[in-house]
């Protein structure tokens, strides 16, 4: 795909929702970390439903860990692996405390540092909280990538090296939920809906459908 096309299809994405943000409900960089965290192989509107009573009580680290491990799980065992991800909450929360004064750091390292907490994560928390231009690459945006042309790769770091090199810089800040949103709503797995999609003329996939 060359770069004429892609700056048409991400200028398309930007028209169509000039401001797009992450459909997991926060309140501040802190409850962002933990959603993000417990949207792991589940759904958002699921994590949505846990956290919402969930964030009324916990708003930093500190109130997650006078909360517990054990009253932690209580707010979030209708998700899947609520176990360990109560677990890597609790022990990211200490660590949040005792190095960083209880304060979600803007930097990758750091991050990455903390239990439970993976590139992908990352990279959600800083493009999200921070506003730094990272691709967060998932399952949805590992399919679009793949099937349009934009960033083809074998796996998600060859996909978000590609991504990251080929988005024009204009829309780097806003890639990351333009391409998931493409990917949750429109480009699903199963049966693509390619008749209503926005840049289906400018997709370079071999199997398109009329849906």
């Amino acid at each position: 795909m060359n770069r004429n096309k892609r700056i048409e299809i991400f200028t398309r994405l930007r028209k169509e929702n000039p401001h797009p943000v992450t459909e997991l409900h926060y309140g501040n960089p802190y409850q962002l970390l933990v959603a993000v965290t417990l949207s792991a192989q589940a759904t958002d509107v699921g994590v949505n439903k846990a956290t919402r009573a969930l964030f009324k009580k916990v708003k930093t680290p500190q109130a997650m860990l006078k909360l517990g491990e054990a009253g932690l799980k209580k707010y979030i065992k209708t998700i899947g692996l609520y176990n360990n991800k109560a677990k890597n909450i609790i022990a990211a929360s200490r660590m949040l405390v005792e190095l960083h004064g209880g304060k979600v750091p803007d930097q990758r390292a750091a991050l990455e540092a903390l239990p439970g907490v993976g590139r992908k994560t990352a990279s959600v928390i800083l493009n999200t909280a921070f506003g730094q231009p990272t691709i967060a690459v998932d399952t949805h945006i590992f399919r679009v990538s793949n099937r349009t042309g934009i960033a083809p790769g074998k796996n998600v770091i060859e996909v978000e090296k590609k991504l990251l090199k080929f988005v024009p810089d204009e829309f780097k800040q806003h890639a990351h939920h333009w391409l998931i949103l493409l990917g949750r709503y429109t480009c699903v797995a199963r049966s693509p809906r390619c008749g209503s999609c926005l840049i289906e003329d400018l997709c370079e996939y071999r199997h398109k459908t009329e849906n």
